[in-house]
Order: structure tokens, then C-alpha cells, then sequence
């Protein structure tokens, strides 16, 4: 810096060198800088006992809506112990997530049912000439007896045994056979199944005869396919099976 005489050692204070301004005006832009910045630093999340207008919440808390069948599917359900047939006619979802359904049934009686409800459920047909056609079907089969299920399907007692002991083919340690009524078909007839064969399938296959070779798979409440039991098993179900009087001239207890 310049000595002027007349101002003395007041100049330095006055005029500060360049350097020294330099440095603090880098240390005010900096302290600047941390101020603003941090305005956008997350803080800390506080709980809260305020209610969301939109009713959001923790992902950990996050109501799922359950995967729920859709309107027009043809369903055989339980409502006070007793089976119906009928068509979903809408659905809707509990505060829960849980899903309900306005089922018609097959005399036009309306019911209001939760998905546990629902014993097996059809997909109904675009075409309404095929649809209708269906619906007929499936409401004629909810009470088919035993004898017609077989007639209907083309399974005998020894067929059944057969698609047992095929499934059971390829078992390895602990592992499990287990057959839909769609893969039961195409094994027993080497096509692919109909609506209504498998649905037949489904109610010959929970058959007292089935059950000799066969347990139901359940997911949701619902059987969905059906494990074949080890030999053992087999021939103790069997042989308890043939014991029982109303069974004694069933053709499985000559196989």
C-alpha cells in the first residue's frame, strides 16, 4: 500500500489490500453459499399424529389390494353351507384391501360375498352366444353325480389309477407330483381341456374314489391342484376305501 502522511497508518484500515479483500469476500460468498444450501438440507422426520387428507402412508403400511376376480366370471361359491353357481355382477374392495363381489346366482338371487367365498371361478366367453351356452353348461354340472362325472370326462377307476401312477413317475426324493385339472386332462387325453372339462375334473378329482390316490392343494382357501399320495398311502386309502360298504362294487376295488 501507498504512505500518505497526511492520513497516516488511518489509510491501511481504510484501504485494506487487495488480498485481504479478496479473502473476505470469499468467506462472505462462502458463509452466503452454506446459508442458502441450507435451506434444502432434509431434516430430521418428526412423528406425527395429523391424519393425511389423501390417506397416504408408509410404504411398511400400505394397504395392497387383493387380486380379485372380475365382473361377469362364473363362480361356484359358499354362502351359509350351501353351494351356488352364479355370475359376478360387480367388485368392489374393502378399506382392507380384501375385494367383495354382487354375485347373481343361477335363479337370480343376489348375494354379497367376500373372495373366500368363491370355490372356482370360469372366465366367461366374449361371444354372448357362447357365454349363454356356458353358463347353462356350468349351472347343469354343479350336481352331476359321481357315475355322470366319470361318463362325462371318459375316466375309469383304472384310468384315474394310471394318471396316479404316471404322475408319481418322475418323483425324485422330496419332491411332489401335483396336477391341475388342466394338466390331469391333457395327461389322461393328450388334448388341451375345456372350460367345462376342467371343471369337471375339479369336482371328480375331490371324489371320495380321488382321494385314494390324490390330496387337495389349497392357495387362498381355494383348491387349486391336487398331489398324488405315496404308494403307501395309496394302498392304505385303498384298501380303507374298499372296506366301506357303499364302496364294495366300485370297479376300483377289482383294479
Amino acid at each position: 500500500p501507498i504512505w500518505n502522511a497526511s492520513v497516516g497508518v488511518q489509510q491501511m484500515h481504510l484501504y485494506p489490500p487487495m488480498k485481504l479483500l479478496n479473502r473476505l469476500y470469499l468467506t462472505a460468498l462462502t458463509l452466503s453459499s452454506l446459508e442458502a444450501t441450507s435451506a434444502f438440507v432434509a431434516r430430521p422426520h418428526l412423528p406425527s399424529t395429523s391424519v393425511s387428507l389423501h390417506g397416504k402412508k408408509d410404504s411398511s403400511d400400505e394397504v395392497v389390494q387383493q387380486q380379485a376376480f372380475s365382473a361377469g366370471s362364473f363362480i361356484e361359491f359358499e354362502e351359509k353351507k350351501r353351494i351356488h353357481v352364479g355370475k359376478i355382477d360387480a367388485v368392489e374392495h374393502k378399506s382392507s384391501g380384501g375385494a367383495r363381489y354382487t354375485v347373481i346366482d343361477s335363479e337370480g338371487k343376489k348375494f354379497n360375498i367376500a373372495d373366500k367365498s368363491v370355490r372356482y371361478s370360469m372366465a366367461c366367453p366374449n361371444s354372448p352366444g357362447q357365454a349363454n351356452k356356458l353358463y347353462e353348461e356350468f349351472i347343469s354340472a354343479q350336481d352331476t353325480p359321481m357315475k355322470s362325472l366319470q361318463e362325462s370326462l371318459d375316466v375309469s377307476p383304472e384310468l384315474l389309477e394310471m394318471a396316479w401312477e404316471e404322475a408319481t413317475e418322475e418323483l425324485d426324493g422330496e419332491a411332489h407330483a401335483d396336477l391341475t385339472p388342466s394338466s390331469f386332462v391333457e395327461l389322461v387325453h393328450a388334448h388341451a381341456a375345456s372350460a367345462m372339462e376342467k371343471y369337471l375334473t375339479w369336482k371328480l378329482l375331490q371324489s371320495d374314489m380321488a382321494h385314494v390316490f390324490f390330496k387337495e392343494i389349497k392357495s387362498h382357501g381355494r383348491i387349486v391342484a391336487f398331489r398324488a399320495k405315496p404308494r403307501k398311502a395309496v394302498d392304505n386309502a385303498k384298501d380303507m376305501f374298499c372296506r366301506d360298504q357303499d364302496n364294495e362294487d366300485n370297479e376300483l376295488c377289482f383294479v
